[in-house]
């Protein structure tokens, strides 16, 4: 990642916290290879006088040993001869050092990457760390001290949700998002990649607008060939990825994996019970995974419009997850031109239509304002109707139900050229909004809306 891009909301917050008046304290959390480190480093580099790094499965002893490197480069002082005994003495040490620091027109920035992985069991961090803000910082004003973390559900509990000495203590967060498509557009832009709309779709699809798998891009080549490389290359970054990926934020991650991988097969997702159906999971291990799975943003919670919390929608949303799952599993020893050969496949059609929806629930804000629609309160959502005696099934991709007795049903076609409407789908349009109207006995206006990568062909069917 060669420069901030698409970070404008969270730059200027960074340094509206800058200013000095009284010290906050920052949870900065999101997904795995996100950029949260590359933002704060990046943006704070000239304001961060301590900057340490929990390391991921390291004994107390050897985070306290880190600690202590980073403190005497820092402070350069040598009276302390070997690293400190407990967090306790590791935090009186740093508070001296912050102390001492003269005043400047913008804060010190005390930086604790990876902070979950610092937390190792009867360390005594959460403790020591509550201790060093009560009694030492939160009484300084010149100071932000910022935890960042990839285990959002760490984050949440340890931090931003405390119940004991840390309760309502973290004054700011900031969790980070993927890029969007358009800023995803942006960054390829900064890394020379002249690519056409479609194809960073294509890209997206594959990869999310996650920063790090994005910087694999190389200039001048087209999405096919990247994703051949970095998805199906021995060396690719992608084709290895996924055996990290769940390990690095969930201490027990077998049941993260065995409920990302059974969303996968029903792409338009499964209820609670069906999940724990499929995956024997035991009830209290089930929702501890599946709360910290929508934490990391792995997996999307939809309500139904009829509120029967019995038939809310569970969906597997990371899109590299399931594009793994979908190629890259099964196809690890294909070589040169994998993707070549299989986006020709009719398995790719079905894939892609999937994919395309979820890039289109990712953006139902850029939608709405398409839809000039921005300002109504409305709920999004999918709707799967299984039929019955009196009237067919019907699924619809995206349903967005607006407070202004509106709705819109949304169609998201994923086509490699403009499309047409034929006069039996159509038909099929003209069905689906019937039998939702009936099925739902919704008494809202009702709008098919259609979302494709080119515009549709203005023919009669139009």
């Amino acid at each position: 990642m060669n420069n901030l891009v698409g970070r404008e909301y969270e730059i200027e917050k960074l340094n509206r916290m800058l200013i000095p008046g009284q010290s906050d304290f920052l949870a900065v959390y999101g997904r795995r290879r996100v950029g949260k480190t590359f933002l704060i480093r990046q943006h704070l580099k000239e304001n961060i006088v301590f900057d340490f790094t929990g390391t991921k499965s390291g004994k107390t002893e050897e985070q306290l040993i880190n600690f202590y490197d980073e403190f005497v480069k820092r402070s350069k002082q040598k009276k302390q001869k070997q690293p400190p005994q407990s967090w306790q003495e590791a935090f009186s040490w740093l508070f001296i050092y912050l102390s001492k620091l003269p005043k400047r027109k913008q804060k010190h920035v005390v930086f604790i990457d990876e902070m979950p992985w610092a937390d190792t069991p009867k360390s005594g961090f959460i403790s020591s760390l509550e201790f060093f803000w009560n009694q030492h910082i939160s009484k300084m004003d010149n100071i932000l001290l910022i935890a960042c973390g990839s285990a959002t559900s760490w984050m949440k509990k340890n931090l931003i949700n405390a119940r004991g000495g840390l309760h309502n203590r973290v004054t700011q967060r900031i969790k980070l998002l993927p890029f969007n498509l358009h800023e995803a557009d942006a960054f390829l832009k900064s890394l020379g990649a002249k690519l056409t709309p479609y194809q960073v779709i294509e890209l997206y699809m594959v990869m999310g607008g996650i920063p790090f798998y994005l910087n694999e891009i190389i200039k001048g080549k087209s999405a096919t060939q990247l994703i051949d490389e970095i998805c199906f290359s021995p060396k690719g970054l992608l084709q290895t990825e996924y055996a990290q990926l769940y390990h690095s934020l969930f201490k027990n991650a077998a049941n993260h994996i065995r409920i990302a991988e059974t969303l996968a097969t029903k792409p338009h997702g499964m209820t609670r019970n069906d999940i724990a159906s499929k995956t024997k999971i035991s009830e209290a291990s089930l929702s501890r995974a599946l709360e910290e799975l929508v934490d990391c943003d792995f997996i999307s919670f939809y309500d139904p419009l009829i509120n029967k919390k019995k038939e809310a929608i569970y969906k597997l949303t990371d899109l590299y997850s399931l594009f793994y799952l979908k190629f890259i599993k099964s196809n690890k020893n294909g070589g040169k031109g994998t993707w070549q050969l299989l986006s020709n496949k009719s398995s790719f059609t079905t894939w892609s239509g999937y994919a395309y929806e979820n890039i289109c629930m990712i953006h139902i804000n850029q939608i709405k304002k398409a839809l000039g629609i921005s300002g109504i309160y409305s709920t999004t959502s999918s709707w799967l109707f299984k039929g019955n005696d009196a009237m067919p099934g019907a699924q619809i991709d995206m349903l967005i139900d607006r407070a202004d007795q509106a709705i819109n049903l949304c169609e998201a076609k994923f086509t490699k050229e403009n499309f047409a409407i034929t006069k039996s789908y159509a038909a099929q349009l003209r069905m689906k909004k019937s039998v939702f109207s009936q099925a739902s006995k919704t008494k809202k206006t009702i709008f098919t809306t259609l979302l494709t990568t080119f515009p549709a062909i203005k023919n009669q069917y139009y």
